[in-house]
């Protein structure tokens, strides 16, 4: 691989700066859905509810620095953990990265337009709902089938 390469095809996750990790977001939102588990199966259904502290408009956290502490149960992406995450969505970046795949024509640090991941469909914007507009017991109500 030559130096001209972007950074996503040269180094591993493990090997990026933190500027680098962050920039894979492509901020689709999709891996801020509520996720429901069996408990008998393991087996992990999605929602189309989103996390509380999710724009749906913009399909970011409006608290990133802050989310660990007020949404306990929110999953920190790391080089180590995100091969083991199999709910993260198959367009997502890290994901692909860690398997082995390359980013899509339509992520932000390939067409240089942080739009085309909502031009492409791909992202949650005018498809999901906050959670704070659902009550939990309607959460098995909430059950989607899209392709993730």
């Amino acid at each position: 691989m030559s130096a001209g390469e972007p950074f996503w095809r040269r180094k591993p996750l493990g090997e990026m700066s933190r500027r680098e990790w962050e920039s894979l977001c492509d901020g689709c939102g999709k891996c801020c859905l509520v996720k429901l588990e069996d408990e008998d199966t393991g087996e992990i259904e999605t929602t189309d509810v989103a996390c509380r502290l999710l724009d749906i408009g913009t399909c970011r956290c409006t608290d990133y620095g802050h989310r660990k502490r007020r949404v306990p149960d929110c999953v920190r992406l790391t080089p180590d953990n995100i091969g083991a995450l199999r709910w993260m969505p198959s367009t997502c970046a890290y994901r692909l990265l860690a398997e082995g795949g390359d980013l899509f024509d339509w992520h932000p640090l390939v067409s240089g337009d942080p739009e085309t991941v909502h031009r492409a469909g791909v992202s949650l914007r005018g498809r999901a709902v906050s959670e704070r507009r659902v009550r939990d017991e309607d959460l098995a109500d909430r059950v989607v089938e899209w392709e993730l």
